[in-house]
């Protein structure tokens, strides 16, 4: 990245990542940043070799017998997401996006401008593309659970900082903020849920609820 990304992937992220324990969607946002941050690739190397290292010690046990059936399976269907992707970066979606995008006809008005294309994963969490025109404010909210948000394109900046390309927010139960699209240009982001985000307003909340939001 020629952009100093400032705002990066927390530990208990990198270390669920390299785990295997984040939903599918969830793993999708940490493998879209760490494809942009030096920093966030390096300290991700670095739990895999702890893992890596940790297996070693562990005692050996017998595998059920469709275990290593059920793994082909799931390589034949894709499902995971990787940070070292083949794959070439199209505009502005990084490599590990590539598979998820299908048709960019998908892109949905959801109100006030902003558009969203929602991303198939695994049911424990949902993912989409948002598509914030400039000068423009997503409604004010709170979350119920986390929500990952990833810059992809433009700028945003809510009552927390600015986060650019590359930056990634956090957002837990104890937030509530209302993010501005910066002028200049639209900001995509990708953007990760494990549950419903909670408008303040009312038609926010009625909009929020048919768009699975």
């Amino acid at each position: 990245m020629t952009q100093k990304i400032q705002h990066h992937l927390t530990t208990p992220l990198l270390m669920g990542y390299a785990a295997g324990t984040l939903p599918e969607a969830f793993n999708l946002v940490v493998a879209t940043h760490v494809s942009l941050c030096d920093d966030c690739r390096a300290a991700l190397a670095e739990f895999e070799a702890v893992g890596g290292e940790t297996m070693l010690d562990v005692a050996p046990v017998a595998m059920s017998d469709g275990a290593l059936a059920g793994t082909l399976a799931k390589i034949a269907q894709g499902d995971a997401v990787v940070a070292k992707s083949t794959a070439a970066r199209t505009g502005p979606y990084p490599a590990p996006l590539a598979p998820y995008i299908r048709d960019f006809a998908q892109w949905k008005k959801i109100g006030g401008g902003v558009s969203q294309m929602l991303l198939h994963t695994g049911d424990r969490a949902s993912v989409r593309l948002l598509k914030i025109p400039a000068g423009t404010a997503v409604p004010d909210h709170g979350h119920k659970g986390t929500e990952l948000t990833l810059v992809l394109q433009g700028a945003f900046v809510d009552e927390t900082d600015r986060f650019g390309v590359g930056d990634i927010e956090v957002a837990n139960e104890d937030m509530h903020h209302t993010p501005i699209a910066e002028m200049g240009e639209d900001c995509i982001c990708l953007s990760a849920t494990d549950a419903p985000i909670a408008f303040h307003g009312l038609l926010p909340r009625i909009a929020g609820r048919l768009m699975g939001i």
